[in-house]
């Protein structure tokens, strides 16, 4: 599946704004830079999609099978802020049962790449409600019958947080039933492990680090902003480091 030559509308930060979290992608050229504002827009668009495009809400469960992105991020925060119970499956799990609680259970939701959901490897799970997420600029072409382009569907969707039922720390974040008060304790102590401090700039690894505790909850917790870097080099990571100008690396 390739993209069109159309661009998502994120516009560029001002000279005023530094990015909360910038994707760069070091094979393709790709960079995406958005600030505090613009991950609440999105992550508020993904969260209306889920509870007026999908009918989702406390109680629903989604899987996503996606790596580290800022699209993940919106995804992921999105149904954080609905109240829905995740399954994240990163890569590296591809073709292991999936061992945990509530396994069998089905899901409302799925979020995968084009390429994970064609790997012959990855037992996709099934549900309603069907996403690709593709991890370059623009939109999908050629999505298959029953699945919809998750760019241009949250397009639909306003920028603003829909109301939603209150959600309370000993509420399921996980779909193995770990609370999110659970998962905030966990952020705020691998945030202090990486000593990492409020206005800290953390170089993040794609392919290394699939966990959204590590590249995403962690530092938010801390105050810190992010660079996510696909297809890293290591022979150029001190120059990636030094050109974004980062405090920490992952």
């Amino acid at each position: 599946m390739q993209p069109h030559a159309t661009v998502d509308p994120v516009v560029p930060p001002t000279a005023a704004e530094s990015p909360l979290l910038s994707y760069r992608d070091e094979a393709t050229g790709e960079r995406v830079d958005l600030t505090a504002q613009q991950v609440g827009a999105w992550s508020a668009r993904s969260a209306s999609l889920l509870r007026d495009g999908c009918g989702l809400g406390p109680g629903s469960r989604v899987a996503v099978l996606l790596p580290p992105h800022w699209r993940t991020a919106a995804v992921l925060l999105g149904a954080w802020a609905s109240g829905l119970a995740v399954s994240f499956r990163p890569r590296a799990t591809a073709g292991l049962p999936v061992l945990e609680p509530g396994g069998d259970r089905p899901f409302d939701a799925v979020f995968v790449t084009p390429q994970r959901q064609d790997d012959w490897l990855e037992d996709v799970p099934d549900a309603p409600h069907r996403y690709l997420v593709g991890t370059g600029p623009g939109q999908l072409v050629d999505v298959p019958l029953g699945w919809l382009d998750w760019s241009a569907e949250v397009l639909r969707h306003p920028d603003v947080t829909p109301d939603h039922a209150a959600i309370h720390p000993s509420d399921p974040a996980t779909a193995d039933g770990t609370t999110y008060g659970q998962w905030g304790a966990l952020a705020q102590e691998f945030a202090r492990m990486l000593d990492l401090r409020a206005g800290d700039r953390l170089l993040v690894d794609a392919a290394e680090h699939e966990e959204p505790l590590k590249w995403l909850l962690a530092p938010l917790s801390a105050g810190a902003s992010v660079v996510i870097s696909a297809n890293l080099d290591p022979a150029r990571r001190d120059a990636v480091v030094a050109a974004e100008q980062a405090t920490r690396v992952l």
